[in-house]
């Protein structure tokens, strides 16, 4: 974005040309005018540029000018020079949103420079205005799988596409790349919509409880069983079962799954009759479930059954010019959650988010996001701290607690997020896992 112009106000001809010439040797593009009503016709709401104007004019000061200059766009940074010096009039002319203050009397450099911060400033507003304006403008789809990367306009159409037809639908995507929220749209725009969309994660439940939410129980099925329950596949009738996480669904409830996918009808537990059920099957996984048939930990003719559409969700690395984005968006929506004014988003802060590589992919981005609005930078400043080998200058301290989160975050991972197994691998009692976890910043959710 070119943000180059100053439009200049000044009363005086021979100040005018004077200044005029200054910035036009530093390359700026300068529209001067001795008057604030000729000018006024030149500044727009979105202005790729800012305004220098003269304290002492006839007709119209230069605080009036202010007044009127905001009014047409409260962000435009608004340069006021004069002649007097006057201290109060400064402070006045800032309280009211001038961008800065100086008399005519001082070095050419200091105007020069005040001018490149103030378009500085301009750029940054611009360009976060565009951010906004992309996402205000997008579609309702747009807005919620967000992104101009070719990548998320051909997922967008995909779903589209498969939204209104009944086939069921494999979603393959790492962790944090918005394999729920595709779920929630193939549900949202097609014909089941009025229809409940209830999801289940597979590797959240232990074996002994999985068969019990998926397929139900009848009464006296097991110990406990006092009545008879409807599980999460009856309660999705008319609708959209979401099963993320597959990978980790135990062999003996893939068969019965499997079930389900051929015949729609399933038996509850501890039952003989067979119900049926009319519902949208939607799974999700993490990792390739060709790799898992072959390592004998997943069905292949369940994933046959699966994989009559497959969707892939990309990693946000492939599609990093989406980020700053993404960024703004959830940088709102926080700021919206805790009652925080919106922070600017400087060139800095973008070019930050585009060399990261995100290995939580979206949701690590929306983590961040929020630690921005808060004003909080990365947690615990643990998450720096290097374990390579990188260790010249670390304390024993910053070592140990660099070792620490490693090992808890590897724990994490091989478990998918699940805290008890995480803890068991670990040899900690789960509370102790907890408190280390909430020192070291790290969320369950990043890891399954």
């Amino acid at each position: 974005m070119n943000v180059n112009r100053i439009i200049l106000i000044d009363d005086e001809d021979e100040v005018r040309l004077s200044i005029s010439q200054t910035l036009e040797l530093e390359g700026f593009d300068v529209l001067a005018f001795d008057g604030v009503e000729k000018a006024l016709a030149h500044i727009t709401p979105n202005l790729p540029g800012i305004v220098i104007t003269d304290f002492k004019m006839p007709r119209v000061d230069g605080l009036e000018a202010l007044i009127r200059i905001t009014s047409i766009d409260a962000d435009l940074p608004v340069v006021i020079v004069t002649a007097h010096g006057d201290i109060p009039v400064a402070v006045k002319a800032m309280r009211d949103g001038a961008y800065d203050f100086m008399e005519k009397t001082a070095d050419p450099e200091q105007l020069i420079g005040i001018a490149r911060r103030a378009l500085d400033m301009r750029k940054l507003v611009l360009e976060n205005r565009e951010l906004r304006r992309e996402l205000d403008s997008s579609g309702e789809l747009e807005r919620q799988i967000i992104g101009k990367n070719p990548a998320m306009e051909n997922l967008r159409k995909l779903v589209l596409n498969l939204a209104d037809t009944d086939v069921d639908v494999l979603l393959v995507g790492e962790t944090g790349t918005g394999k729920e929220i595709a779920a929630r749209c193939l549900h949202d725009y097609g014909q089941r919509e009025k229809k409940p969309f209830v999801a289940l994660n597979c590797g959240a439940l232990a074996e002994s409880v999985i068969e019990s939410e998926l397929f139900g129980h009848e009464a006296g099925a097991f110990t406990g069983a006092s009545k008879r329950r409807i599980g999460k596949i009856e309660y999705a009738a008319g609708g959209t079962l979401f099963l993320d996480e597959i990978e980790s669904m135990p062999p003996t409830v893939q068969v019965r799954m499997l079930r389900v996918l051929q015949e729609r009808t399933l038996e509850r537990v501890g039952g003989n009759v067979s119900v049926p059920v009319d519902i949208r099957i939607i799974a999700a996984s993490k990792v390739d479930l060709r790799e898992a048939v072959n390592g004998g930990t997943f069905r292949e003719d369940l994933l046959y059954r699966l994989q009559v559409a497959q969707v892939t969700l990309p990693p946000l690395r492939d599609r990093i010019d989406d980020a700053p984005l993404l960024f703004c968006h959830f940088v709102d929506g926080a700021s919206v959650r805790y009652h925080r004014p919106v922070p600017q988003i400087d060139e800095d802060k973008i070019q930050d988010l585009m060399n990261q590589t995100w290995p939580g992919n979206v949701r690590e981005l929306r983590n961040a996001a929020e630690r921005f609005v808060l004003g909080l930078g990365e947690p615990d400043g643990v998450s720096n701290v290097m374990c390579d080998g990188d260790d010249v200058g670390k304390t024993l301290n910053e070592r140990l607690a660099c070792f620490e989160r490693a090992t808890i975050s590897a724990a994490l991972r091989d478990q998918g997020g699940r805290v008890g197994e995480a803890a068991a691998a670990l040899g900690l009692p789960r509370k102790t896992l907890y408190l280390r976890m909430q020192k070291h910043g790290l969320n369950r959710e990043d890891f399954s």
